[in-house]
């Protein structure tokens, strides 16, 4: 607990690091690679180049200054950040390096307005959020550890088969090099892939587990992007019989198992944690509105296995729509997603579970979409991992 002059300190300053905070999080992050280059695996460098991760740093650390004395109002958030954290095996050690980097930026940035006793406060507020998550992550590495086919960290698993989805994504199938089980994970949760030499260093991604829990395999459905060095890693390289090492599933994106219609909208690669979704649910009876936006049938993954699933199980409903469909191809609609088009979807009542992942411009339009047509907030569930601001046009 803070005392009354730390939290009168941390608020007074609030409105000083947020007209500065992305000029905090810029110098931040070059502190901490330089002086504590052991943890750069843990950081997605091509979030770092475009800007999203030290611009929802930012945001977190604001935030959690102006409510320092109601961190009830950050609980959602706060969760989202365990299961990151979580997911990418985050240890308590980690926080002593980032605290000192994090306030030598404020330092550096704000000057002599920075003062001992202003350094000070925001030491203390910074070691009250670290042992709130600290002790948020222990509980879910112990969860994960103690289930049925569990662990905690590392586990060698190695590639049993690898399937082309569509031109651009493809499927990975990871069993455990020790013959055991894995655990039954909720569907849309994502896991964390670690290999040991992608140009020449170790990285960590995540992926959204692509597959209904129950299986023996672990299977992932990644895009190969451009210039993705992972990605490309994969699809190139990753062959029948390699290992690598997984940690076990985390987030909190997950599915709510109940009577409700569900509705899956996804564009592009965002359809991976939606099959999980409706691999899992296929049977239940369920309404279900599957809709998929991609740029056409080339790059639409699992198209067959979908129409397959809607053949046999009347309850589900597939909609697909291209963006710049090719002669050959044959979607329910053109162009991109829109109200009109959702709301045909959708029962008068509005009562659904309603799911969506996709690219951010994609995302934008359907947050957009279901505040329009008055989708209960508490029933609206997304994915995203930069700033959750971007998402509001």
């Amino acid at each position: 607990m803070l005392d009354a002059q730390t939290v009168e300190i941390i608020k007074s300053t609030v409105p000083a690091l947020k007209v500065h905070a992305d000029d905090i999080t810029r110098a931040f992050y070059p502190l901490l690679f330089s002086q504590h280059p052991e943890v750069v695996p843990y950081f997605n460098q091509t979030n770092q180049g475009k800007g999203t991760q030290p611009k929802a740093l930012a945001n977190a650390v604001v935030a959690y200054g102006a409510n320092i004395d109601a961190l009830g109002n950050l609980s959602e958030t706060v969760g989202k950040i365990v299961q990151k954290h979580a997911a990418l095996g985050i240890q308590p050690g980690q926080y002593d390096a980032v605290g000192s980097c994090l306030l030598q930026a404020i330092k550096a940035v704000l000057g002599e307005a920075a003062s001992d006793e202003v350094i000070q406060a925001w030491g203390k507020a910074y070691g009250q959020l670290a042992e709130i998550l600290i002790a948020a992550e222990e509980a879910v590495y112990h969860e994960n550890e103690n289930k049925a086919g569990g662990w905690r960290g590392e586990r060698e698993f190695k590639l049993i088969k690898r399937v082309e989805e569509s031109a651009v994504i493809t499927s990975f199938y990871f069993e455990p090099l020790d013959g055991k089980e894995v655990p039954l994970f909720e569907p849309g949760q994502f896991l964390t892939l670690i290999l040991d030499d992608v140009d020449g260093a170790q990285v960590r991604r995540n992926y959204s587990l692509s597959d209904a829990p129950g299986n023996r395999y672990l299977r992932i459905s990644v895009k190969r992007e451009p210039r993705g060095a992972v990605s490309n890693y994969l699809h190139r390289r990753l062959s029948p019989g390699d290992k690598v090492k997984l940690l076990p599933p985390c987030g909190d994106f997950t599915l709510r198992k109940n009577n409700k219609p569900l509705v899956l909208l996804t564009g592009g690669v965002g359809i991976t944690p939606a099959i999980s979704m409706l691999n899992s649910e296929a049977g239940s009876g369920r309404d279900i509105r599957f809709i998929h936006a991609a740029l056409d049938s080339n790059v639409h993954a699992f198209k067959a296995h979908v129409d397959q699933l809607a053949s046999k199980h009347e309850h589900i409903s597939p909609l697909y729509v291209y963006s710049n469909p090719q002669e050959h191809c044959r979607p329910h609609a053109t162009g991109f997603i829109t109200e009109e088009l959702i709301a045909r979807q959708l029962p008068e009542d509005r009562d659904v579970e309603f799911y969506f992942l996709g690219p951010v411009p994609f995302m934008k339009a359907a947050l957009k979409i279901a505040k329009n047509l008055g989708l209960p907030e508490s029933q609206v569930h997304y994915e995203f991992f930069g700033p959750s601001e971007e998402l509001v046009a």
